[in-house]
């Protein structure tokens, strides 16, 4: 639960002009009754609390509605856990806005881009499911399942979001291929992927699994 205010205290330093939706799936460890506690004395942030672990791609699709209620440009997803640098959001809403890209992705597999504190197993099966995705799936990118994102909220809106099935990790694919075949213009930009600053990874071999099941899926329809 520490990594959440670190990377909130780095947010509004950053980007004191952004909202922040946290998204917490009642967590064990104090995360939802911190955002609570903090959405009660700020403007800017805000939480949406869920009864149980539902899956990533459940709770992207939750926040996204979220969004998409609201009179917003842009939404930025990252992980609160620190393994994506908080710093990085100006330049991911400079490239949208400047470049007007619908969809900035925060690579690990461009020039300048990396992982750190992940085993070698780890990093095999990343640059495997990208690999897949991105030639099964014909997309023009070299990371597909990383979730450090700027959407444009323009381009979200010609998504019939219910369409969106999937509940776990391999949303990351199944929201990035619709957009590209809705038109979306799809940029990449270097990132470091840093092992979680505390707590568990909780990613898995089934998700792993369970995210090329999607692809296949993907790919036949």
């Amino acid at each position: 639960m520490d990594n959440l205010p670190r990377a909130m205290r780095i947010l509004q330093r950053v980007a004191p002009e952004c909202d922040v939706l946290v998204v917490d799936d009642n967590s064990p460890d104090g995360t939802g009754k911190w955002a609570a506690t903090e959405a009660l004395t700020s403007e800017r942030i805000f939480l949406l609390g869920r009864s149980g672990k539902l899956g990533l791609g459940s709770a992207l699709r939750d926040a996204i509605r979220w969004c998409l209620e609201r009179d917003y440009d842009f939404l930025v997803n990252l992980d609160a856990d620190l393994s994506h640098d908080p710093a990085k959001v100006p330049e991911f809403l400079k490239i949208a806005q400047e470049e007007k890209v619908d969809v900035v992705i925060g690579s690990r597999y461009i020039a300048g881009g990396g992982t750190e504190g992940l085993s070698f197993f780890r990093k095999i099966l990343s640059h495997i499911l990208n690999r897949y995705a991105a030639r099964l799936l014909q997309l023009p990118v070299r990371d597909c399942s990383g979730s450090y994102r700027c959407y444009c909220v323009s381009k979200l809106r010609e998504l019939q979001i219910e369409q969106l099935t999937c509940d776990g990790y391999g949303f990351l694919e199944e929201i990035l291929v619709t957009l590209f075949r809705l038109g979306a213009t799809l940029r990449e930009t270097p990132i470091t992927y840093h092992e979680r600053h505390g707590g568990q990874s909780k990613l898995s071999w089934s998700d792993a699994m369970g995210a090329m099941n999607v692809i296949r899926k993907l790919r036949r329809r």
